[in-house]
């Protein structure tokens, strides 16, 4: 079994969600085609997959002036896996989450992409705090 590092698991996540998007095919057909056996990234895409209507519900409320499918997949794809650990995984600081999306978003989206899902993420984050 091969275990990635957090960042290399995510960049994994992001780039078999953006696929998932782009070709819509199933959880299935795409792990069949691009095996992984890194648990990680396993139990993200697993968890993605029980939670993902609750998250583009979120993402469409706090996307202020953005309809869900009007957002580049890149973006979404970040904040669907960003928003899954926030909200569902306790052993990822919230920081570090928000850091490694607004990284990810450097690396693979706009310009302006990092401040909008920073933006996102923050509103988020400090919400849950507050009912905490």
């Amino acid at each position: 079994m091969k275990t990635l590092s957090r960042r290399a698991a995510r960049e994994r996540i992001l780039k078999l969600l953006f696929q998932r998007d782009f070709r819509a095919v199933s959880w299935a057909e795409l792990l069949a085609e691009q095996p992984t056996d890194d648990p990680y990234v396993l139990e993200v895409l697993q968890g993605l997959e029980s939670k993902c209507a609750e998250i583009d519900k979120l993402i469409a409320e706090k996307a202020e002036g953005w309809r869900l499918e009007r957002l580049h997949s890149v973006d979404r794809n970040i904040l669907r896996l960003a928003i899954y650990e926030l909200c569902y995984r306790e052993d990822v600081p919230p920081e570090v989450v928000i850091d490694e999306a607004v990284e990810l978003a450097k690396k693979y989206s706009g310009e302006h992409s990092p401040a909008f899902i920073n933006g996102i993420l923050d509103r988020i984050w400090k919400e849950r705090v507050h009912r905490s």
